[in-house]
């Protein structure tokens, strides 16, 4: 530490050195001469500071310079940015991306090896003396080559996805062919359902009638267990179930087997009903003869996709599309109900993937004001996702037919929880209207909409649906992750539409409980097929 005194007396400087830096402190003194009160005052302030400076001068070596816990050295970072100078690692950073930006336009050369991990990459530096240019082409071509495989895997993981969606379980198909050996071997399994004495209850319209169209036994069972348990008139309720001739003997011997009493159930199969003849369904015969629509559901579903020109989203949408249980009649069922059920004048339909969770009798006192269909509208709501369907989702409307007769912005409404008035549907032509559609597409070769049974519905019943409260129907448990639990909880009737069934093992486990609670796992023949809760 020195103390210097200018010759002309106007300043003196303080300055102290160390390896890593050096201390000054200078004061300027305003006259030549010093009186000898301001040498005591000059000599009392030095007093004061040279404690700090000696302080200061010990702690830099032991901190190091790019530790800032001292004042000293807090300065030396902070001086830079008061005097206007940029401090380096902003200058690199700067440096850096304008190398980036460089070669983000340069064709990454054929056959650059590339490192497999990060650590790898910081060892070829090491090696191979890369220069800052080098290094942003290789990370840039490692990050791409990063993103091209985890986008490979994401469609790879939607396929899969669609299989398992497809597919069978293992429990279910047992407890199919458990019941239908059941059925042969067992006569209480056989008994008549209803009882014969309920049988006039069956057109009777001062009970709630429901109808369910579905070949999954333990779906079926769901449904109506939570539909009783939730009603306040048990005894009013009556299930219309409807099944495939393969799974007949099964279903009907889980309802004989499994009473749901004081409700009653009827179990039908398809070839139990007079009207469903070929004259009467011709277009459906078409559909499931078709080529293209045979292919279309069971082929290659990748084949002919480009799959760099769409996103997941819309690739995991074309592949729900493409469930072969579109083509299947008990999915088109539900547009033949006023002719399946002549002296029924109002029914509640109702999805194998819901779950009911409150008492659904006041639907039976809505006043539809003359309209055919009551069902809550799929293009307004919190989740932005699952209700935000509107014609355009649905439609091909560069086909002329689609933009001539319908507007994109026009609202969707949904399938699943559905109040039918069939007195004022057998006065319209909503069926004829139907099957036309359905011809149109088949001629336009699939062109004018993909997905299903509900495009050629939004056609039919245009003009004659009336919107119910969204309370009533929750969608998209099927697909939608983050669904809202505390919406779930209030909700009427929740839906599974989508993929992510609670049954199958790519179901939500968060969205199961409210589903698997009507699953009665204590029946032999659930435990005998290893259904397990």
């Amino acid at each position: 530490m020195q103390l210097h005194v200018s010759p002309s007396m106007r300043s003196i400087t303080i300055s102290s050195s160390n390896d890593f830096t050096t201390d000054l402190m200078k004061i300027k003194l305003a006259a030549r001469h010093i009186s000898s009160r301001t040498l005591f005052h000059t000599i009392l302030i030095l007093a004061f500071l040279l404690p700090f400076v000696f302080i200061l001068t010990a702690l830099v070596p032991l901190e190091g310079v790019n530790k800032c816990s001292s004042i000293d050295c807090l300065g030396r970072r902070l001086g830079p940015r008061f005097l206007g100078r940029v401090d380096d690692s902003e200058r690199l950073a700067r440096d850096f991306y304008n190398i980036l930006n460089e070669v983000s336009t340069q064709d990454i050369p054929d056959g650059l090896k590339l490192p497999d991990s990060f650590n790898h990459l910081l060892s070829d530096m090491k090696n191979n003396h890369y220069d800052a240019k080098t290094f942003a082409l290789v990370l840039r071509a490692m990050m791409e080559k990063f993103e091209r495989d985890i986008r490979e895997s994401k469609f790879a993981e939607l396929m899969n996805k669609h299989f398992a969606a497809s597919s069978i379980p293992k429990g279910i198909h047992c407890l199919s062919l458990r019941l239908t050996d059941e059925y042969s071997s067992n006569a209480h399994a056989r008994r008549q359902l209803p009882s014969p004495e309920f049988l006039p209850v069956l057109s009777d319209n001062a009970y709630h009638h429901y109808i369910l169209a579905t070949d999954n036994i333990l779906a079926a069972s769901v449904v109506v267990s939570s539909a009783v348990h939730s009603s306040s008139k048990p005894e009013k309720i009556v299930f219309h179930i409807i099944t495939d001739k393969k799974t007949y003997a099964g279903m009907h011997s889980w309802f004989a087997l499994n009473s749901v009493a004081p409700a009653i159930v009827e179990v039908k199969g398809v070839h139990q009903f007079d009207w469903l003849t070929r004259e009467n369904v011709p277009v459906l015969e078409a559909v499931e003869s078709h080529n293209g629509v045979r292919n279309y559901y069971h082929g290659n579903h990748v084949a002919g996709a480009n799959l760099t020109e769409t996103t997941p989203r819309r690739f995991a949408s074309k592949l729900q599309s493409r469930s072969p249980k579109y083509i299947s009649l008990l999915n088109h069922l539900r547009i033949y109900i006023p002719e399946l059920f002549p002296n029924l004048d109002k029914v509640v339909f109702l999805d194998d993937d819901i779950v009911v969770q409150r008492d659904l009798a006041p639907l039976w006192d809505i006043d539809l004001g003359g309209k055919v269909n009551g069902a809550v509208e799929t293009c307004r709501g919190d989740d932005e996702w699952v209700m935000s369907k509107r014609l355009r989702n649905y439609f091909n409307f560069s086909h002329p037919l689609i933009a001539k007769h319908l507007d994109p912005e026009e609202c969707a409404w949904a399938y699943g929880m559905n109040v039918f008035d069939l007195q004022a549907w057998r006065k319209t032509s909503i069926r004829e209207t139907y099957h036309s559609w359905l011809r149109e597409n088949l001629k336009s070769n699939l062109t004018m909409w993909k997905l299903g049974t509900l495009p050629p519905a939004l056609i039919a019943f245009k003009g004659h649906v009336h919107i119910l409260d969204p309370s009533w129907h929750m969608l998209g448990l099927g697909y939608q992750k983050n669904t809202n639990i505390e919406n779930v909880r209030k909700a009427a009737v929740i839906h599974y539409n989508g993929q992510s069934k609670p049954w199958l093992e790519i179901g939500f486990e968060h969205l199961r409980p409210f589903w698997t609670k009507y699953v009665n796992y204590s029946n032999d023949f659930i435990k005998n097929c290893h259904i397990l809760e």
